[in-house]
């Protein structure tokens, strides 16, 4: 007989889903997979043609990969979040943001040094990057701060009306799938780099949401005020 469903039991997972997927993904490339890396050079092959061909449009993913989802554009987003967490007195929360940022772009570094995968190499680059490819840094600090603004956002409850949250999952869905078609149209990534960056960051993210939600239920990590009642320990939770 099954018992109920913990808080946070969906969140753990998705998070070992995702990151069994990352996992499968990041092996199947270090093995050198034939099927996959013909995937990877079919897909950098066909968009390659038209970013040359259309340098207006590889300017405006220039333009989008550096300055609207550059990856510190994420982290200033969670700074701002840290900060304005400690104005409000909400020390716990903000340090466990700090934090999952912080393991995130460790994460991230250890993998690339790991790997070492080259990026792809051509005649006629439309653009340039330093470091290894995979996972992308992009992709991966993009999905990560996705989920934690998310988790933060819809913390606040009825402070956040149903239109704003629907433009910020919203946006945070084009957020992650622009930035990772970016990296791969401008040339400087594979396309599993992108994918096990979205699903590394993802997972990451809600095995980090499991824990707020889980130390929740004791009133010590939630977004927002903790609403009590009679055997209830928060109203609060994505």
């Amino acid at each position: 007989m099954h018992g109920p469903t913990p808080p946070g039991g969906w969140c753990v997972r998705a998070a070992a889903a995702l990151g069994g997927l990352a996992v499968l993904v990041i092996a199947l490339t270090a093995l050198e997979w034939r099927p996959l890396l013909a995937l990877d050079r079919g897909v950098a092959t066909g968009l390659h043609s038209p970013a040359l061909a259309h340098p207006g449009w590889t300017h405006t993913h220039r333009v989008l990969t550096d300055w609207v989802w550059d990856p510190w554009t994420f982290r200033l987003l969670l700074a701002l979040a840290v900060v304005w967490l400690v104005w409000r007195g909400e020390r716990l929360l903000a340090l466990w943001t700090a934090g999952t940022a912080l393991v995130g772009t460790g994460v991230q570094q250890g993998l690339k040094a790991l790997l070492g995968r080259e990026r792809p190499r051509w005649k006629e680059p439309v653009d340039s990057a330093d470091f290894a490819a995979m996972p992308s840094g992009h992709a991966m600090t993009a999905a990560l701060g996705c989920v934690l603004l998310l988790w933060l956002l819809r913390g606040r409850g009825g402070a956040v009306g149903a239109v704003l949250w629907r433009c910020a999952l919203g946006f945070a869905c084009v957020s992650v799938a622009g930035v990772a078609f970016t990296r791969v149209w401008l040339g400087v990534h594979w396309l599993t780099d992108t994918v096990a960056g979205v699903l590394l960051g993802t997972a990451l993210g809600l095995a980090s949401l499991a824990v707020a939600r889980a130390s929740g239920r004791r009133g010590e990590l939630l977004p927002g005020p903790v609403v009590r009642g009679p055997g209830v320990a928060g109203s609060h939770g994505l």
